[in-house]
């Protein structure tokens, strides 16, 4: 049988060596962890579509397609044995301000040194900044191999 897994598009929002994350609140999931603006992709929609309206929807910003590069990728298997895609979009550009466009997902947004994030970061949102950071472009986590940025 086929392997078939979430694909979720992550946005790498990064200004002044800072990144914007959300603080989950009211989603029954990683409520209280920190995440990049992200979802998951819909069916019928190509990936930098996805994470063009997951930043519209979450943080009121337009992007631009030319202006988004796959930054990393991440394989990630969750405490609940779900594997999931991820792929971590970096935007050179963007028009607007970020808000907090989604009040009953999420409790406020904040920019954050990529060198220091919250403690209270969720892996997966942490594992794909990581490999950002260090310019590297592919990770698993949470497979039973050798477990990522050990």
């Amino acid at each position: 049988m086929a392997y078939r897994s979430v694909i979720d598009v992550m946005l790498l929002l990064v200004r002044d060596d800072a990144i914007l994350l959300a603080l989950r609140s009211g989603t029954g999931f990683a409520d209280g962890l920190w995440n990049v603006p992200s979802g998951k992709l819909e069916a019928g929609e190509d990936a930098a579509a996805a994470i063009c309206r997951e930043a519209r929807e979450e943080i009121g910003l337009r992007l631009d397609r030319e202006s988004l590069s796959l930054a990393s990728t991440v394989h990630f298997r969750n405490e609940y044995s779900e594997g999931r895609l991820g792929l971590f979009f970096h935007a050179e550009s963007w028009e607007g301000d970020p808000v907090n466009a989604e009040p009953h997902k999420c409790a406020r947004i904040a920019w954050f040194p990529l060198c220091d994030l919250p403690d209270n970061t969720y892996l997966y949102t942490r594992i794909g900044i990581e490999l950002y950071r260090r310019q590297e472009n592919f990770t698993t986590s949470g497979w039973g191999t050798q477990e990522a940025l050990e």
